[in-house]
């Protein structure tokens, strides 16, 4: 390829393994399963490595990361998941056996990874997570050199090289693996450079829940350093305890918390900490919606939103587009996952998005979605304010909305006519008072369904009637 520098390893074939299925290989937010199944066994991961390893190899051009000729690089972050420690000796494998050099991070949140990407002049980056799924679960994230999650074509490019034979280095050419022991304080001090500089957060008191995850440290610690009188929970990582009740995706305990400790707003991350739900000082829980909502607002009042609109997803709330509306700005709704978000964003030229999920994208200051950044946007808000947070995080009032999930479901049967037919004409029953959405989960073996709509009655009936047609199909 003109203009692409040579690939440094010696050509050598690696036979594919009997048994192993690498095409597909990536969901809506990279590869995902359960550990020593499927794509996440330490061979299919060594695969993995090769593969990606070998295509930013090929494709990376002199110059266009900003870094010297020489050999590549590689950054590894990871969560606390006990597995971690297999799959990131099976990527260091894979990515020095093509002569890629690798700086393992330890474990940090994903958007860490992502910074530190770009910051390092590295050629790829590696998160190793599951998110938000539990311990038994693990994940790869791959991020380019900019920072930012891969395109799909590329991705599907890194599948179809994990199924065939990938080069090997000489001996001589074998990448080296170092530690890097000051991951965790390089994302703090980014993360406090997004904030506003002339501001502290001094005599405010919040709970911080990082669900026994990645951002057990750095959390606690930034919102240390800006002044904050943390209560911090979930910070005791085993290996095993990731998202077990606590963080983003059981935010109660947090809640709870907040109103036992008298707390001004309370901050629940997830297992990467790329999610954030936040809870008011009454302990009522604010998800992405209300988030973006409420950080909308406030980017158009200072005139720092770009773009005449903030970038949703089909899951977002009818009742934040209306208050969008009303304030004059569009809702752009994307498929679900912060890097679709991302896709539009960039695309509109619009520099607030996310989901109700709790993935808050700010494109001035990151490259993906941050928990910790967005609670340092909302904790300056409040603190800039004379009103508690339940007065200002409530931007508006959601519709009615009911998600459902079917387990243990083939999902692939969401591609028959007539079950389409039977879902459009459950939703047109409706008469324009709700919508709905049913969807095949990217990450998790399971159906989704979305219902909205005007009254709970009528939201009821759907749901049901949605998920007895469902159910009938796989009979």
């Amino acid at each position: 390829m003109k203009g692409l520098r040579a690939p440094l390893f010696y050509l050598e074939e690696v036979p594919r393994s009997k048994g192993t299925i690498m095409a597909g290989l990536f969901g809506t937010d990279g590869v995902r399963a359960r550990i020593n199944t499927g794509p996440m066994t330490a061979e299919a991961i060594v695969r993995l490595a090769l593969a990606a390893g070998s295509w930013f190899v090929a494709n990376n051009a002199v110059g266009k990361t900003g870094r010297k000729a020489g050999r590549p690089s590689v950054v590894i972050g990871k969560d606390t998941r006990l597995s971690g420690y297999m799959l990131e000796s099976a990527l260091v494998a894979g990515f020095t056996s093509i002569g890629m050099d690798c700086r393992l991070l330890g474990p940090v949140p994903t958007p860490a990874v992502a910074y530190l990407t770009s910051s390092l002049r590295a050629e790829l980056g590696v998160m190793i997570s599951a998110s938000h799924n539990p311990h038994s679960d693990n994940g790869i994230k791959l991020f380019g050199p900019d920072g930012y999650k891969l395109d799909d074509a590329i991705e599907t490019e890194i599948s179809q090289l994990a199924a065939g034979s990938i080069a090997l280095a000489e001996p001589e050419n074998l990448g080296r693996a170092r530690r890097m022991l000051d991951s965790v304080g390089r994302y703090v001090e980014f993360a406090k450079a997004a904030f506003p500089r002339n501001l502290r957060l001094d005599g405010m008191k919040i709970v911080v829940d990082c669900a026994n995850g990645a951002a057990y440290r750095t959390a606690p610690d930034t919102l240390f350093e800006l002044g904050v009188d943390v209560i911090p929970l979930a910070v005791t990582p085993n290996g095993m305890n990731i998202n077990d009740m606590c963080g983003a995706v059981s935010p109660q305990m947090m809640a709870a918390a907040v109103v036992t400790h008298g707390a001004d707003a309370g901050i629940a991350l997830d297992g990467d900490a790329d999610r954030l739900i936040m809870a008011d000082e009454k302990g009522h829980l604010l998800d992405g919606d209300q988030l973006l909502a409420t950080l909308a607002y406030a980017l158009q009042q200072s005139g720092s939103l770009a773009g005449g609109g903030v970038v949703g997803t089909v899951m977002s709330n009818r009742g934040l587009e209306l208050k969008l509306a009303e304030w004059g700005l569009d809702l752009h709704r994307s498929k679900v996952g912060d890097r679709y978000i991302l896709e539009t964003m960039r695309k509109t030229g619009i520099n607030l998005g996310g989901e109700q999920s709790g993935h808050i994208l700010l494109s001035d200051y990151a490259t993906t979605g941050d928990g910790l950044l967005a609670a340092l946007q909302m904790l300056a808000l409040l603190k800039r304010s004379d009103k508690n947070a339940s007065d200002l995080f409530t931007a508006f009032t959601p519709s009615p909305q009911k998600l459902e999930n079917i387990y243990d479901i083939d999902r692939t049967i969401l591609a028959d006519d007539a079950l389409q037919a039977d879902i459009s004409k459950i939703e047109a029953s409706m008469n324009g008072q709700g919508r709905v959405l049913v969807r095949a989960s990217g990450t998790e073996n399971l159906i989704r369904v979305m219902v909205e709509a005007d009254e709970m009655p009528l939201l009821d009936n759907v749901m049901q009637e949605l998920i007895l047609r469902i159910q009938s199909a796989t009979k």
